[in-house]
């Protein structure tokens, strides 16, 4: 493949030093021959009126009134869209001075002779067959032999290509006054020029055939470039001179990597952290890499602390061996359930207070017994009224024989006080009719109800 890339070269080489110099369009220097006619009048009128004015009145000079000249322009291009172009002309004419100038209007004709320089920029290059151009540049005049002006030359014109540096021009000037003898008029003109000299030939040079190409092997692994698929890097001839592939971009060749597909460490040849346990945390960083586990228990299960089944983050008795059905806690016997109901039966107070009577003492000594047995066993203490009085009355007061039932089993029976609460719901938890005194005396109660959580 390198060989037949550079005998491409060097045919491409032999062949542009056959190839023609590209061709300049800049103008050599040119003398042409211009006819052309003076207007003294219309750039007169322009100025006493307007263009608009002129024109609508059919006042512009004709043929009759302007006068023939002849001169001679040598042309020199500058660059390929820009001539120099030197002027000599005359003509006879009739000269309106201007007013300004304190010299009457000539009314005879008399020797016009003008000479200029300037440019004309030509919108296309001349290879074209006919090209637009703006002319600019400076005069002087002298008329009579006697009066010198300075002007101005502006205009637009035409170039025309006849072939081997032969144009026709031509041009619609005007000349602009600049001194006080000068006067603004319009020139039209028509010429043909030629070129003073022959169009040098730029001799063809024929390059030197290139050498032949050197075989070399720029990275030195001795694989020459023209064999080598990775010249700039040095590599093995089993991989055409480029280095061992790493596929996965993990840095260990697939030549050396157990898992060539997948990114990995070098001290796992290549392959990832392994997770024997599949739970999605690597063994790095798993606590427990052979049992399945959690991110934020770092790849361990979630703990069982009573080893009851149910893990912590669902047992409501962590610390408590218990069942699923209650949550992770133990069921409480029916026969508890019904001993701390009936002990809820007879707890009495003073009429209309809070104030426990004495004969309620036995029954909380007994539910008392019940929660030192089990350190894990709660207790909720609701306090309840019947529906006479009104609610500012029942409900402080339904409040208040809870708590009295709280602070006896707390301060007299010794039971801790974290495992009890409290709460008066006054007479919105009716079990009886109220309408009957048997179910006014039913409905004013304290319950007591056992719990794990």
């Amino acid at each position: 493949m390198k060989k037949f890339l550079f005998a491409l070269i060097a045919i491409g080489l032999s062949a542009g030093s056959f190839a023609q110099t590209p061709v300049s369009y800049k103008k050599r220097p040119t003398l042409a021959v211009n006819f052309f006619l003076k207007d003294m009048t219309t750039a007169n009128l322009i100025d006493h009126s307007s263009l608009s004015t002129v024109l609508s009145k059919n006042q512009w000079a004709k043929l009759k009134d302007m006068s023939p000249g002849l001169s001679f322009n040598y042309y020199e291009g500058l660059t390929e869209h820009v001539d120099f172009v030197g002027t000599l002309g005359g003509s006879f004419v009739k000269y309106p001075f201007s007013y300004f100038s304190g010299v009457p209007a000539s009314t005879d004709s008399k020797f016009l002779l003008e000479t200029s320089a300037g440019l004309n920029i030509k919108l296309l290059r001349d290879k074209y067959f006919v090209v637009p151009y703006f002319n600019i540049g400076l005069g002087v005049s002298m008329y009579g032999g006697t009066y010198f002006a300075a002007y101005m030359p502006t205009g637009l014109g035409l170039q025309f290509d006849l072939g081997e540096g032969t144009y026709v021009h031509t041009l619609f000037g005007y000349n602009a006054k600049i001194s006080n003898f000068a006067t603004n008029h319009l020139n039209y003109s028509i010429g043909i020029g030629s070129p003073l000299k022959e169009k040098k030939e730029v001799p063809l040079v024929v390059a030197p055939p290139p050498p032949p190409p050197v075989e070399i092997d720029t990275d030195g692994d001795g694989i020459l470039d023209s064999k080598d698929k990775c010249p700039a890097v040095a590599g093995v001839a089993k991989y055409d001179g480029c280095p061992v592939p790493d596929t996965d971009g993990d840095g260990i060749n697939d030549e050396n990597d157990k898992c060539p597909t997948v990114k990995g460490l070098a001290k796992y040849n290549g392959c990832p952290v392994p997770d024997r346990d599949k739970d999605g945390i690597n063994d790095e960083e798993d606590k427990c890499a052979d049992v399945p586990g959690v991110a934020r228990y770092q790849g361990c299960p979630v703990p069982d602390g009573d080893k009851d089944g149910i893990n912590d983050e669902e047992d409501k008795c962590p610390d408590v061996p218990g069942v699923r059905e209650n949550n992770g806690c133990p069921v409480i016997k029916e026969e508890v359930i019904k001993k701390v109901a009936a002990s809820s039966k007879n707890i009495f107070f003073v009429t209309g207070s809070a104030k426990l009577m004495s004969k309620s003492f036995k029954s909380l000594k007994e539910v008392a017994a019940i929660l030192k047995a089990d350190a894990a066993l709660k207790l909720d203490i609701e306090g309840h009224t019947d529906n006479t009085g009104s609610d500012k009355i029942n409900e402080p007061l339904s409040k208040n024989r809870a708590i009295s039932v709280y602070d006896y089993l707390a301060t007299k029976a010794g039971v801790d006080a974290s495992k009890l609460s409290t709460e008066g719901f006054g007479s919105t938890k009716p079990v009886a009719d109220n309408k009957t005194a048997k179910g006014r005396g039913l409905n004013r109660r304290v319950e007591m109800k056992l719990k794990y959580y």
